[in-house]
């Protein structure tokens, strides 16, 4: 029981000199409770609940979630609105959080594996980069070992299944050893389809599985709990290595990643216990892994191809040259992460760098050479003799045309036209203000030319067809002074020299 002085004294102090409930306590050396149950004579009363305009709606609310329990608030405040409510979507927001059905936490047993026994395999997806005037995704292939947690981790263009498999052998080869199972979710590369719990896999991940004696096994589909592993490595490469990091090229991206791997992940807390490191737990895992296969699985996609017309094969938005005499023949592509080759048979006749721009031309000069070499012919033929015998410089600026992907005959007739409409010096100026601009087109060639004209004030030379009045070709026209002319257009000039001749 509290002095009934105390009372007073402590309700004069609240509502007669304002002072908090805290600093009453301190003066008094009371608790605060106790001065609350002075004021109030119990614990202080809490007021009624306002009246809210979303009261008459609770029941429906509740219903509706009920029958819909994922059912969003913006569909739900949609709704009200439709049966009269007037309130804001956030009020509806907000009193959803608190009437939802909630599910029941799901429990979860720790997946526990023996060493070597099972790795976990997916991509991770980074952006976008950009690669001259490419624009091209960047993927993680990410594969780790279930008992050890160590992981191999490689960033590539795609995520095409030669990829995926290229992925594969440089992880078994990073480990020394291959799994005996392997854990994949369901996508394209691995899964082609399912069926309950029947699978399909993808023949090539069939084919790479028999090569290293591995078993691909698929997860539940939406069990991400299934491969948490590998899901939860993603998650830390994103965070502690990829975050804020500049690009300058993807193998120095992919040879960061292992460094960071070794002298960074592997140090970490063994996840089964903190009395050893990762890489502790991985030397213990790495005699129970399968042994390699004395051969790499072969990952290079190949595709048959035929070139048309042109030296040139297209392959993923790049063009690459063949010789010349393989025009129209049916030939191999293939193509590995860093090399495009093309096959007649078993033989190898081009082998390129790979491009990953666009719209590049990449090219062997011996095979540019070849086909310059068998166009020989067609620079002796009389309209090219024309050519060069008026222009010299035509032979430069075909050559230079072609090695831009421009047909010779079609430039040869287009420049005959030009010489009989310019003639020959201005032809040949602009044909060395081409080549300096390296721009040996049609179309630079005529800008140029019709600059020049501007700039000289020269009329459009007129090409008079007297084929069909061969008897004009021999009529001669006597040339007259100039004067006579201006006293055309100035009858009082030529009056003063009659005068004059007077």
């Amino acid at each position: 029981m509290i002095d009934r002085k105390f009372i007073v004294r402590i309700r004069h102090l609240f509502f007669a000199e304002h002072w908090k409930v805290g600093t009453i306590a301190t003066d008094l050396g009371l608790h605060h409770e106790t001065v609350k149950l002075a004021l109030y004579g119990g614990p202080r009363p809490v007021p009624p609940p306002r009246l809210s305009a979303l009261d008459p709606y609770i029941e429906f609310m509740r219903e509706t979630l009920k029958k819909h329990p994922r059912l969003t608030a913006t569909r739900l405040h949609r709704m009200l609105y439709e049966r009269g409510y007037t309130g804001s979507a956030r009020q509806v927001r907000r009193r959803v959080s608190t009437i939802r059905p909630r599910r029941s936490a799901e429990a979860f047993l720790r997946r526990r594996t023996f060493a070597g026994e099972e790795g976990q395999t997916d991509w991770g997806s980074f952006g976008r980069i950009r690669i001259g005037r490419a624009t091209r995704p960047l993927s993680c292939f990410v594969k780790t070992l279930t008992y050890s947690r160590n992981f191999y981790l490689e960033f590539f263009l795609d995520q095409i299944q030669e990829s995926f498999l290229l992925g594969h052998v440089h992880a078994f080869d990073d480990f020394g050893g291959v799994p005996r199972v392997d854990l994949y979710d369901n996508l394209r590369s691995a899964v082609l389809e399912r069926y309950g719990q029947a699978v399909h896999f993808h023949p090539r991940l069939l084919e790479l599985a028999a090569h290293y004696h591995f078993e691909p096994r698929a997860c539940t589909p939406a069990r991400g709990s299934e491969k948490g592993a590998v899901e939860r490595t993603i998650r830390y490469i994103r965070d502690s290595f990829f975050a804020a990091r500049t690009i300058t090229s993807l193998e120095r991206l992919n040879q960061e990643a292992l460094d960071w791997r070794d002298q960074v992940a592997l140090e970490r807390r063994w996840p089964g216990g903190d009395h050893k490191t990762v890489a502790e737990a991985f030397e213990e895992e790495k005699p129970f892994l399968l042994p390699l296969p004395q051969n790499p699985f072969d990952t290079d996609l190949t595709i048959p191809i035929r070139a048309r017309k042109t030296i040139y094969i297209r392959f993923d938005g790049n063009d690459y040259s063949i010789p010349p005499k393989f025009v129209e023949h049916p030939l191999s592509l293939v193509v590995s992460q860093k090399v495009v080759r093309l096959l007649n048979g078993s033989e190898e006749i081009a082998h390129h760098r790979r491009s990953y721009d666009r719209h590049q031309r990449v090219e062997d000069s011996d095979h540019v050479e070849a086909l310059l070499a068998i166009k020989q012919g067609a620079r002796g033929s009389v309209a090219s003799a024309r050519l060069l015998g008026a222009v010299p410089e035509t032979e430069e600026f075909l050559e230079a045309a072609f090695r831009k992907g421009e047909s010779v005959a079609r430039h040869t007739n287009k420049l005959l036209l030009l010489l009989d409409d310019y003639g020959p010096g201005e032809l040949r100026a602009a044909m060395q203000e081409a080549l300096q601009k390296d721009t040996p087109r049609l179309g630079s060639l005529g800008y140029i030319l019709a600059k020049r004209r501007r700039l000289t004030h020269k009329p459009a030379a007129v090409t008079i067809d007297l084929s069909a009045r061969p008897d004009l070709n021999s009529l001669y026209v006597k040339p007259h002074d100039s004067k006579t002319y201006d006293q055309l257009s100035n009858p009082d000039q030529g009056a003063q020299n009659e005068d004059d001749d007077d």
